[in-house]
């Protein structure tokens, strides 16, 4: 496995994203092991990616205008739906895909299941996976499919221990944030803009 793996690899995951937006919300609002309930969630919604990329599936998503803009699009919606949950609580903030307003603490089926589809409904990932690996698989390899494996393993790993990290920190803060409500207050609503400022960035991505 090469160093500019690593790197490059290390440079993407430490890149501010939806998973990392969201892992460090749920330290904040929920503590350090739902954290990393949320990083493990996160890491298991760039599996289907990965396998896409692997299967050569992803290539669909190159060429077909109508599959790519469908997951677009309903990432982008998903974005704005955690936007508009996080700007409606009241009193201590959570991140959540519940409507009831309610303050209860969220299942660790919740917050996976939220990160899963954070990163699922993002068919950037699968395009630049299949662009991503490749570079780095050996060209007198034998075969592609144990050495990509082995390149998305080590990417799954990395990613669930820098989001462990993220969520680490942000519930090491948690006591000071959540015990002063106008820093409350402010911190929604910087969650809120970075799942709008997300979801346009997605909106705008292109083939």
């Amino acid at each position: 496995m090469s160093v500019e793996f690593l790197i490059t690899a290390f440079i993407i995951v430490v890149s501010p994203g939806t998973g990392a937006v969201y892992t460090v919300g749920i330290g904040l609002t929920q503590g350090f092991r739902k954290s990393v309930v949320a990083a493990f969630g996160c890491t298991l919604g760039i599996v289907p990616h990965l396998a896409a990329a692997i299967a050569g599936l992803a290539a669909i998503l190159h060429t077909s205008a109508v599959a790519f803009a469908s997951f677009k699009w309903a990432g982008v919606g998903y974005l704005l739906f955690l936007a508009w949950q996080t700007v409606r609580e009241k009193g201590a903030m959570r991140i959540d895909t519940e409507g009831d307003g309610g303050q209860r603490e969220r299942s660790s089926a919740q917050i996976t299941g939220t990160a899963i589809l954070i990163n699922f409904l993002n068919p950037k990932l699968s395009m630049f996976f299949l662009a991503f690996l490749p570079q780095f698989v050996p060209a007198d390899s034998a075969g592609s499919l144990a050495p990509m494996l082995e390149l998305s393993a080590v990417f799954m790993i990395m990613t669930f221990v820098v989001f462990v990290i993220y969520g680490a920190f942000a519930a090491g803060v948690r006591d000071h944030i959540i015990s002063r409500p106008k820093v409350l207050a402010w911190m929604r609503r910087t969650f809120a803009v970075a799942f709008v400022g997300l979801g346009l960035k997605l909106a705008t991505a292109t083939r």
